[in-house]
């Protein structure tokens, strides 16, 4: 039987609103964060992922998913294994049309997070919702390690009860005390294992503390970091 490998599946660099660049978050998540996969997840944008999937294959053994965080007409939605750009704007169905159209999997990211945070697109910037439970989605994130999601994390558990979906962890990280603070855990090592137990069912979802100077530097970032503009 294969051993149980750790994925962090949802995180941000400098090309949309995280704070490390593509190069210091393969680092940090391959000599710190004790995982053997990570999907980069920037909003709107596949370039720091593609950067950061060159860097590590030159530098590092950690593999990294090409993704992109999709700012959907009806709230957010991650595609993996991503060769272009989704378009953001899009209706939550043509979103996930469109990442499957390319051989993608899509999940509902933070389904039950809600916000009045506006950008000047006038998307929105929270989870699809009750969607999650009616539309062709491969997997759900139950567990995000965003501080103060424990209430979010707990309703797209419940309704993954029901949904029997691939349980997904990301964490949604922006600063690199972040990374690896909720994962997936998956039979195999590899893309190609995580991508089969995404689809047959077969994963995990985690998440550890963080220790109290992340939370500081979370709240700084919150309090900092500049709103990404999403280019359509």
């Amino acid at each position: 039987m294969p051993r149980w490998g750790r994925a962090d599946l949802h995180m941000h660099t400098t090309v949309s609103d995280g704070w490390p660049t593509p190069s210091q978050l393969v680092e940090h998540a391959a000599r710190r964060a004790g995982l053997d996969l990570i999907a980069i997840t920037d909003h709107d944008t596949i370039e720091g992922a593609r950067r950061a999937a060159d860097y590590a294959a030159r530098r590092t053994k950690l593999h990294v998913i090409v993704g992109e965080e999709v700012s959907s007409r009806d709230g957010h939605i991650i595609g993996l294994f991503l060769d272009h750009r989704v378009k953001p704007g899009l209706s939550a169905a043509a979103t996930i049309h469109a990442i499957h159209e390319q051989g993608g999997i899509a999940i509902a990211a933070h389904p039950f997070w809600r916000t009045q945070r506006q950008v000047r697109t006038g998307n929105p910037v929270h989870g699809v919702g009750w969607l999650a439970a009616e539309l062709a989605f491969d997997g759900i994130e139950v567990e995000n390690a965003t501080p103060g999601f424990y209430l979010f994390n707990q309703l797209a558990r419940r309704l993954n009860l029901g949904l029997g979906a691939a349980e997904l962890g990301g964490s949604d990280a922006h600063i690199v005390d972040a990374v690896g603070r909720a994962f997936t855990e998956f039979p195999g090592k590899t893309p190609a294992e995580l991508r089969k137990a995404i689809e047959t069912g077969k994963t995990r979802a985690g998440r550890r503390r963080y220790q109290a100077v992340g939370l500081v530097r979370y709240a700084a970032w919150g309090l900092n970091h500049q709103r990404y503009v999403v280019a359509v």
